[in-house]
Formats: C-alpha cells, sequence, structure tokens
C-alpha cells in the first residue's frame, strides 16, 4: 500500500492573499462613477475569458494537457472553458505537427470561428515545421492562416506555454475595437484568402 502524499497538512486558503483583482483600465473616477473608453472595457473583458479550441496533433499536444492540468492550470488566467467546437471558441492554440492535408481542414476550423478571433502557434512543428523539412509537412500554419503569438520550443515546457498565452491575452487587452474593420485587417485576410 501507497502512502498518501499530497494534502498530508491541509491549509486553509486566506482570501486576501489568494484572490486577485484585475487591474481598472486608465479613466477618470469619482464618488460613484467611472469614466473610460469602451475599447479599454471590452479588452478587460476579452482578455480575461478567452475560450481556447486546442488543435494538437503530436508531442505538443500532451504539453498542453500538462498545462491545463492541475499543478500550471491555465484556468487560473481566465481560460477556463476550453472548447471543442470552433463556433464558440475565439483562439485558436495549435499544437503539433501539421500536414498538408490537414492544412484545409486548419483552416476551415479557423474560418468556422467567430470574430475577433487569436491564434496561438504552439512548438517548431507548428510554427516552421520543426525537424520535419519534407514534402508532407507545413512548413509553418501561418502559411495558410494568420498567427498571433508563436511558442518556441520542441516541445515547450508548460511554463512557455502560459508565457504564449499571457502575451495573447496583452495583444487582446491592447487591440482597438476598430481594428478589425480597419483596411489593414481587411488587406491582411486578403493575402489569406479569406473575406
Amino acid at each position: 500500500m501507497r502512502p498518501v502524499r499530497f494534502n498530508i497538512n491541509p491549509k486553509e486558503a486566506q482570501a486576501n492573499t489568494s484572490i486577485g483583482m484585475a487591474n481598472t483600465p486608465a479613466g477618470y473616477s469619482g464618488e460613484g462613477f467611472f469614466a473610460t473608453q469602451l475599447s479599454s472595457v471590452v479588452g478587460l473583458a476579452r482578455k480575461n475569458s478567452l475560450w481556447p479550441m486546442p488543435f494538437a496533433t503530436s508531442c505538443c499536444g500532451i504539453e498542453f494537457m500538462a498545462t491545463m492540468a492541475s499543478h500550471y492550470d491555465l484556468a487560473r488566467f481566465g481560460a477556463e472553458r476550453v472548447g471543442f467546437s470552433p463556433r464558440q471558441c475565439d483562439l485558436l492554440m495549435v499544437m503539433g505537427t501539421i500536414a498538408k492535408k490537414m492544412g484545409p481542414v486548419l483552416k476551415q476550423v479557423y474560418l468556422q470561428m467567430a470574430e475577433p478571433r487569436w491564434v496561438l502557434s504552439v512548438g517548431a512543428c507548428a510554427s516552421s515545421g520543426g525537424i520535419f523539412d519534407t514534402y508532407s509537412v507545413l512548413q509553418g500554419i501561418d502559411q495558410i492562416i494568420p498567427v498571433d503569438v508563436y511558442v518556441p520550443g520542441c516541445a515547450p515546457r508548460p511554463e512557455a506555454i502560459l508565457d504564449g498565452f499571457m502575451k495573447i491575452q496583452e495583444l487582446v487587452g491592447k487591440e482597438s475595437i476598430r481594428r478589425r474593420n480597419s483596411d489593414h485587417y481587411k488587406n491582411l485576410l486578403a493575402s489569406y484568402g479569406i473575406e
């Protein structure tokens, strides 16, 4: 019989040190009111409630499982709900080797996501084809969909995935509401054949 290793001496959680609050956006406050830009409030809400969709095909998917588990706990960052329907998610996390035959499927998943949507490319294979410099492997998912943040490594540790996720949060928090309607963004999507 193995001894129990965890929770031998449980500790009471202290609410004043265990709970963190997001910083308020810049603005003007007075007695009973707070005024700021709408894009700041929307950015604060979006960055702390991302709904990731994992698209894992290889080793990086295993590292993502470790990232979601209790030791690293991606849910601490506001990504409590991991979805497996692209229509309900706003962050596509591509992890692992993407074969060229899988490319159209990945692009279809991206197109099914509602705007605004962001992409996190995890690991060497998703970012650049990794060690598989061959005719059958896509040499980076940025050939078929736009990527916002790259996480290097083969396979990257959970800390690297968390760092990439926090970089996405920074982008989401600072993004203007008008960006998605700009000519620059429309030209970016048009360069990928997306209307």
